[in-house]
């Protein structure tokens, strides 16, 4: 029986020697059990109780947002707002559900709303699979709190995205470690493989116990996502919710498992077809070595569809060359200060996994790597894996709040006037084509200019803030990169960008948000923007950009929405079929009927 939950208010904890703000239990009901160090780390950080230590990845925006919600850190905002009249809510006469398209894009691109509930909660953080077999099939995910503070929500659609189907997957009758179901589920995960089952993965953690785990389930071809249920080969498998499978499980108070993402082998030819592979981040702060924790990028492997999962294995690896300081183990040469893995897997079944890394000196410098094992290897021994290569440099300078006008948290950073988390590492995305070349894109604050105080106060800092997007190729399996191109224009903010190839390798496309339409750099509101790069392995690529939203999306600040301000997802989605159509799904703050609140949108290029 799932214990009562209980409140939090605010009492002192000493993690590592440092005071951090934290929450004890004030209503009636069973003691709680020993809560995880890493999470209430991150939320001293993310409310400037405590520094964040150099180089050292921050845990998920969603995982935090969704601690903070739970203690009732955001009450304030709302009330206040409240006093001011708060954001409203909308009529709506027409059928159940909350479908919505707005129309009149440039060269015909409709904006189709994803996520069906009109509850008036924020739906953001975005990831979409397409069917190999059937391209107006689609699954999307997102981090959804329908039904309280961060869960995951999953979408279905038949028809090329014109419609979409939505629910919240069965995750809470997983029992943890400590013999609860768990309080929330963040960074949501979805893949296809070549027979077209589905399968959605999510990191599940409690508030008051330490429990942390990665799971995944499944939805039988045929049955299109429209019901999960165990991937396990049950007779009625499809009926039944649980034993679901299981990537990762911990009740550490020092172990946190963070960002993960799914892919399956898609290829029907390939010599691993149908396996499902896993990356995330294992944060770990007793290492007993070097500087003390850190984060290494973890992999597993499930060879039969999904219902067991290989023993974790750090890939992230060891490379003298690039990875030079802040190593939590006994390698000083470890590369283990990682957020934000994307692993894709070639038409040869080779996996390739790109990820964040910090182990650099210089304020506020990263750079993403790339590690891979071939097909001919056993992936689940960490052997098999390449030493990490270095994919492009990071520059991730942007300014830290606390900002209380625009949200942004502090000890964050934030691009004014905008109040949304910027998180460099977790911005890369890694492509493949059918011919094996690579594509990687990210965005960074290279270019900012000192009116936008680079690693100063947000609070003071005034537009323009140019954040840039950046890509860069490699031709020989990952060993070396490309120098980086620049793909966004200059003067205005690009971020949070992803990225997908033709399978052809004809064409690139990157995705980002961006406020360089209209008025948009100066009062915040943004636009999504799609650049099909044409040669991008070559010296002179072409560029053709797309203006997908039909119109600007409002900047979300605590005066028109101070539960979801600050918060617009860690990463949005480019996915292409097999014909190299690309979609898109992102976060939109143009809510209905006026509303200024954060749901999920697509689009595709006609």
């Amino acid at each position: 029986m799932r214990h009562s939950k209980r409140l939090w208010a605010i009492c002192l904890v000493v993690i590592a020697g440092i005071a951090v703000a934290a929450v004890t239990a004030i209503a009636s009901g069973p003691s709680t059990g020993t809560r995880n160090n890493v999470l209430a780390q991150a939320i001293a950080v993310e409310q400037g109780a405590a520094k964040q230590s150099p180089h050292r990845a921050l845990v998920s925006a969603g995982v935090v947002n969704a601690a903070l919600d739970f203690t009732g850190a955001l009450d304030a905002r709302a009330d206040a707002a409240k006093m001011a009249g708060g954001p409203k809510p909308y009529s709506n006469n027409g059928t159940q559900g909350c479908q919505n398209t707005f129309k009149g894009g440039k060269g015909g691109v409709d904006n189709v709303r994803v996520n069906q509930d009109c509850s008036l909660r924020r739906q953001a953080e975005e990831a979409l699979a397409i069917d190999p077999n059937n391209p107006d099939h689609m699954i999307a995910g997102q981090n959804d709190s329908r039904i309280g503070f961060n869960h995951c929500g999953y979408d279905w659609s038949f028809d090329g995205g014109k419609t979409w189907g939505d629910q919240i997957p069965p995750f809470y009758q997983f029992v943890n470690l400590d013999g609860v179901t768990f309080d929330a589920c963040s960074d949501p995960t979805a893949t296809f493989d070549s027979k077209g089952n589905a399968y959605i993965g999510g990191v599940l953690f409690e508030i008051n116990y330490a429990d942390s785990a990665f799971v995944v389930m499944k939805s039988n071809a045929g049955i299109g996502g429209a019901f999960y249920h165990t991937p396990a080969p049950l007779s009625f498998q499809e009926y039944r919710d649980v034993p679901v499978g299981v990537v990762a499980n911990d009740n550490d108070p020092n172990i946190f498992h963070d960002k993960e993402f799914i892919v399956a082998d898609a290829t029907a030819s390939s010599p691993k077809a149908d396996n499902v592979y896993a990356s995330w981040t294992r944060f770990d702060f007793n290492t007993g070595a070097g500087v003390g924790g850190h984060s290494p990028i973890y992999f597993s492997q499930s060879t039969d569809g999904g219902a067991t999962w290989s023993p974790g294995i750090e890939i992230s690896g060891v490379n003298a060359a690039i990875c030079t300081a802040f190593s939590g183990e006994s390698n000083a040469n470890a590369c283990d200060q990682d957020q934000g893995s994307h692993p894709i897997v070639g038409s040869d079944g080779t996996i390739y996994v790109a990820f964040g890394n910090g182990n650099i000196p210089g304020a506020g410098m990263g750079q993403h790597l790339m590690v891979k094992c071939p097909a001919s290897a056993d992936c689940s021994l960490a052997t098999s894996w390449t030493a990490p290569t270095k994919i492009g440099a990071d520059y991730g300078l942007q300014p830290f709040g606390p900002v209380a006008a625009t949200g942004c948290p502090g000890g964050r950073q934030c691009l004014p006037p905008n109040g949304y988390r910027m998180d460099d590492f977790v911005e890369g995305s890694i492509a493949v084509d059918n011919s094996g070349t690579l594509y990687s894109s990210w965005a960074d604050f290279r270019n900012g200019a000192a009116n936008c105080n680079p690693l100063g106060s947000a609070a003071t800092a005034t537009t323009p803030c140019d954040n840039d997007v950046f890509y860069a190729t490699s031709t020989d399996g990952g060993a070396t990169w490309s120098a980086t191109t620049k793909i966004s224009p200059a003067g205005s903010a690009q971020w949070m960008p992803w990225s997908a190839a033709a399978p052809d390798g004809k064409k690139y496309y990157v995705a980002y948000y961006d406020r360089s339409y209209g008025s948009c750099e100066a009062d915040g509101c943004n636009d999504i923007t799609l650049a099909t790069i044409e040669k991008a392995a070559t010296a002179s690529p072409k560029i053709k950009y797309d203006r997908i939203t039909t119109s600007s999306m409002p900047n979300l600040v605590p005066a028109n929405n101070p539960l979801q301000a600050g918060f617009l997802g860690d990463y949005m989605w480019v996915a292409t079929d097999s014909k190299g159509k690309p979609s898109i799904v992102w976060a939109d703050t143009r809510g209905l009927g006026g509303t200024v609140e954060e749901d999920i949108y697509y689009a595709t290029v006609k």
